[in-house]
């Protein structure tokens, strides 16, 4: 009897590979890349390569001595998970070891432990990051301050992002909307600049890699809901675009949620999984205990894309 082995996800009918997409997803991400160093100096540059290095290195290290297959590293993925785990943590000297943590965390957790590539339920950048945020809590929660451009010090001083600002009281009157729209705010490597993500976004869209489903339907959600709160009492509610240009919804919306392993397949479903995300994200950042919700919200998220896989099923390819 002859049997059809399948592969795993992502399946494309396309002549582009996996290694393919891959790289051209890391090369969207250089334009935030860029941003992070000339905003946090070689800090951010320091702890992109830790991070890097540190998830393609366990995931060789699994694939060989305990998986016992070959090793996909040349893929890309691994790079892709190293730099959203690196775009998810502030950028202080102190964060050095714990990034390394976080690589096996987001490695061997969150992807290697469920096959590798195409067989992960969760994001696994997020499961690192995710882990980290609750195992330590101060060191993720302690963010450097944005100090002019290409800033070569190494001990800067930290400050709350704006979001966490707000939590707490109010947003900081220096603070302005084009301020969050480059990047000139405190925040993790990758939450820093809406424009620089945009960018990398743009280039997906254009090659393909990526739908504009997710991204509106989690951007536009998120941006509805904050308008609603904001018309309601703007004293106690964020402006919706601060609340879109601030923190991680940019980078969750472009880069996170719209994983192919990790999102639904048919439209009708990345349109609903985008909704969720942005609704969850929302009501974490304002009735939650973080001021922060895109991770949480993602991972829940991930969580029902079976479920509707099931219920929006993409059209056939044949009758």
């Amino acid at each position: 009897m002859n049997l059809l082995n399948i592969s795993g996800s992502p399946h494309v009918h396309s002549d582009e590979s996996t290694k393919k997409i891959m790289w051209r997803v890391n090369l969207a991400l250089v334009p935030a890349l860029l941003v992070a160093i000339a905003y946090f100096g070689l800090n951010a540059l320091l702890v992109s390569l830790i991070a890097v290095a540190s998830c393609v290195l366990f995931q060789w290290l699994i694939e060989k001595y305990i998986l016992k297959v070959p090793t996909t590293i040349g893929d890309g993925s691994a790079v892709i998970t190293g730099l959203l785990l690196a775009f998810n943590v502030p950028s202080t000297v102190d964060m050095m070891w714990i990034v390394v943590i976080g690589a096996l965390v987001a490695m061997g957790i969150g992807k290697m432990a469920f096959g590798g590539l195409g067989k992960n339920p969760f994001n696994p950048a997020l499961v690192g990051r995710v882990f980290l945020l609750i195992s330590f809590p101060v060191q993720m929660t302690t963010w450097p301050v944005v100090d002019g451009i290409f800033p070569m010090n190494f001990d800067v001083a930290t400050g709350a992002t704006p979001l966490g600002a707000f939590k707490e009281g109010a947003l900081p009157a220096d603070v302005t909307l084009w301020d969050a729209f480059l990047g000139h705010v405190g925040g993790s490597l990758g939450e820093v600049s809406a424009l620089a993500i945009l960018l990398g976004a743009c280039y997906l869209l254009w090659k393909r890699v990526i739908t504009w489903h997710i991204p509106v339907a989690f951007i536009g959600t998120a941006l509805v809901f904050s308008a609603i709160l904001w018309l309601v009492n703007p004293e106690q509610y964020m402006d919706p675009l601060m609340t879109i240009f601030t923190g991680g919804i940019m980078l969750g919306a472009c880069f996170m949620a719209t994983d192919m392993v990790t999102s639904p397949m048919a439209k009708s479903g990345q349109l609903l999984f985008g909704f969720g995300c942005g609704l969850l994200t929302i009501i974490i950042r304002n009735w939650g205990a973080y001021p922060e919700g895109v991770s949480f919200a993602i991972l829940l998220m991930n969580s029902v894309t079976p479920l509707i896989n099931r219920w929006c099923k993409p059209a056939r390819f044949a009758n």
